[in-house]
């Protein structure tokens, strides 16, 4: 049986990938097991924001992977307190809630909110909730599905968690008509990747922490998948100039080698915590911490952030030439880029099939939107090949 075979067979079916079996990858290129090189422009979702095998992190992984990879959290380490503390220096906070994936980092964020909002803000008990946009991902566990709006992630999955308020993205005025006495926390993307690489108007994230700060109300600001130099800057929100109260971290906080995740803000937040009430047997291990301190080490130079700005712009403006060609729309910020395909040529999923022939790796989401976001280290005329593979592709289709 071959490997696609094989993963039908005995995976379940919870994603629908592209016909393409991956053995290898170096940088912004990965290699199959028919040894055809393509150049990836997904990056596992921004998990590999760094590139395949970049040299530094598996360097810090190997010599890890020597020493000792798990205590659990019932022992110190001695990697987590180096990275903690290098975390909360990159993100201006003191205090960092080690998880291992977005999801779990999203969950923490919405105890550790409804604990904010009972023992500080002195919300009555139970009558908690959390303001969130319409057209949201934040991950797919029960709580979180619970306050999303796509039906594929909710439909047969329910009953559903309470306590959440959905309200349209990048409205301030709708923001503050929801907000009440019994609101803890407003959870937001700053730009929504799922939903297309959705990017809202540049006075929304302002507004919004300008409302939260007038009503005493945590801003959550989900950076899993925007975040670690994805936007062209260590977080979306500088992008804005927005601190929020809490960051949520993932994907490529792990360099692409292990799941790791983290909240972080400041004691006043996180220090609700208390001991036996929130944890993670693989939180915070000693691996992915090496890994994790060496990723924050990498970007605390500036140079990648500042790599995929400039290559951002060349994307985003290459992009930008093709609309009225087969795109209808093109958004984004960095190297992220969400292209809206016209839905009369093809779905965003049979340009996909047909990039993966040209040996270009991208992946589409509702209908006929597809999604760049190469590895940073990408080189430009990488990125400029790619484009035109999409021009290609839009031209086989019928495109004028």
């Amino acid at each position: 049986m071959t490997g696609i075979s094989l993963a039908e067979a005995f995976v379940a079916h919870n994603y629908h990938p592209l016909d393409v079996v991956v053995e290898s990858g170096d940088g912004a290129w990965v290699t199959d097991v028919t040894g055809r090189r393509y150049l990836d422009c997904l990056a596992a979702y921004s998990a590999v924001n760094f590139g395949h095998g970049h040299p530094g992190l598996i360097a810090a992984a190997k010599a890890q992977l020597d020493r000792i990879t798990l205590t659990s959290r019932a022992f110190h380490n001695d990697r987590l307190g180096p990275f903690a503390e290098a975390l909360a220096t990159l993100a201006g906070k003191d205090m960092v809630l080690p998880m291992n994936t977005g999801a779990e980092a999203v969950e923490s964020a919405i105890k550790v909110a409804r604990a904010w909002g009972y023992r500080v803000k002195d919300v009555p008990a139970g009558k908690a909730t959390i303001i969130v946009a319409d057209g949201n991902f934040h991950g797919r566990t029960t709580t979180i599905i619970s306050f999303s709006n796509d039906e594929q992630a909710r439909a047969d999955f329910g009953p559903f968690t309470p306590g959440f308020v959905s309200v349209p993205y990048g409205d301030a005025a709708a923001l503050e008509a929801a907000i009440d006495e019994n609101t803890v926390a407003v959870l937001l993307e700053p730009i929504q990747g799922e939903a297309g690489i959705v990017v809202p108007p540049a006075d929304y994230l302002p507004a919004v922490r300008a409302l939260t700060s007038k009503h005493n109300v945590l801003f959550i600001a989900d950076e899993i998948q925007s975040g670690l130099g994805r936007t062209g800057s260590t977080f979306a929100c500088d992008l804005l100039g927005v601190v929020p109260d809490l960051y949520l971290l993932g994907k490529a906080l792990g360099g692409g080698i292990v799941p790791v995740s983290a909240v972080v803000g400041n004691s006043d937040i996180l220090g609700v915590l208390r001991p036996g009430e929130h944890g993670s047997t693989f939180g915070g291990n000693p691996l992915a911490s090496a890994v994790g301190l060496a990723v924050v080490e990498l970007l605390a130079t500036g140079e990648m952030q500042e790599r995929a700005r400039m290559l951002g712009e060349r994307l985003q403006a290459s992009l930008r030439l093709l609309l009225g060609h087969g795109v209808v729309a093109v958004r984004g910020a960095g190297l992220w880029a969400g292209v809206d395909i016209d839905p009369a040529l093809a779905t965003g999923r049979r340009v996909c099939e047909l990039l993966a022939e040209r040996g270009v790796l991208a992946k589409d989401t509702h209908g006929s939107t597809i999604r760049l976001a190469p590895p940073i280290v990408v080189e430009p005329e990488d990125l400029d090949w790619a484009v035109g593979q999409l021009e290609a592709v839009l031209l086989e289709l019928g495109a004028g």
